[in-house]
């Protein structure tokens, strides 16, 4: 367990005032150069259990950008854990290379398999991961986004004593594992705000599967069309914010967090309190990907991709 027991612990970071704001950014990004943010919390008690119960393998699922992916990937090979990704889109089978998180997670040992989307939405229960399960035993699975009891308990370790000043606490919601953490860790006197990233409606109930509390709420409006897509006028926003304040954001998850949060605040339409905590969960290693999409199609791209240790 040695990268679970050897990181840096995440620094607060204050942004400028915007319209009597005070804005604060809680940067899980730093605390592993790769295995970072949310995906670190979520991991943790999983490979804790991993070892104590002997499994010498894991199982998971995600796109071909996934951060999930890159970072068990990253995990395993760093704690002599064998990987296994079962990956969104026959089509990438023939084309590993041409995904920055797909290759990456190849050279980390993960061993890939692409399956048609039907095959994918069936997860667990699919012939692939049956077959796969019945020929090795100590296969261990992990949910889609890494969500589960153990993933919740390690988000929860995200807020800190000192986080208790704050109103409102505001993160990207995927699976809503991260959300579900800050949720139960919260104070009763403040408000935790998931943006959601992509068009996930059931996610509410996936929440409320891990909480008991109803201090939060889901903002729906800036998912920019679905998990994974852009605009100019999103990574405008996210090359301006690094340009002030050097701080890079992904463009499938932070990117839209820190747009929603602006955009309602300049808007006056922001209800939640003053003194406002932003979870930046990492996920920097799809920046590459995403330009190299955005380059193929001739839009803009962000400017710090090439800066990135991925």
């Amino acid at each position: 367990m040695q990268l679970f027991e050897s990181f840096k612990s995440s620094i607060n970071q204050s942004l400028e005032p915007i319209e009597g704001h005070t804005i604060v950014i809680k940067r899980e990004d730093l605390i592993h150069p790769v295995v970072s943010g949310n995906k670190f919390r979520k991991l943790k008690y999983v490979f804790k259990a991993l070892e104590e119960q002997s499994h010498s393998t894991i199982l998971t699922f995600g796109g071909a950008f996934s951060n999930h992916l890159a970072a068990v990937a990253a995990a395993g090979k760093l704690e002599n854990i064998q990987t296994i990704g079962i990956v969104r889109g026959e089509e990438w089978q023939n084309k590993l290379d041409t995904s920055t998180t797909l290759s990456y997670c190849q050279r980390q040992g993960m061993t890939l398999y692409c399956v048609s989307r039907a095959d994918y939405d069936l997860k667990e229960t699919s012939a692939l991961v049956c077959d796969l399960q019945k020929h090795n035993s100590s296969i261990r699975l992990l949910a889609e986004g890494g969500t589960e009891a153990l993933a919740v308990k390690g988000c929860q370790e995200i807020l800190e004593k000192g986080d208790e000043e704050f109103d409102v606490i505001c993160s990207s919601v995927g699976t809503g594992g991260t959300l579900a953490g800050l949720i139960n860790k919260s104070s009763p006197n403040q408000t935790v705000v998931g943006f959601n990233a992509l068009r996930n409606p059931e996610v509410i109930n996936q929440i409320a599967h891990f909480t008991k509390k109803n201090n939060w709420y889901i903002e729906d409006q800036y998912a920019f069309g679905g998990y994974a897509k852009v605009n100019e006028e999103l990574i405008s926003f996210m090359n301006a914010f690094y340009q002030q304040y050097k701080i890079p954001l992904d463009p499938i998850y932070t990117g839209k967090l820190l747009f929603g949060i602006f955009d309602l605040i300049k808007q006056k339409k922001w209800p939640w309190g003053k003194k406002i905590l932003i979870i930046h969960t990492g996920g920097l290693q799809g920046v590459k990907g995403m330009n190299l999409q955005l380059q193929k199609k001739g839009n803009p791209q962000l400017i710090y991709g090439n800066d990135l240790p991925f």
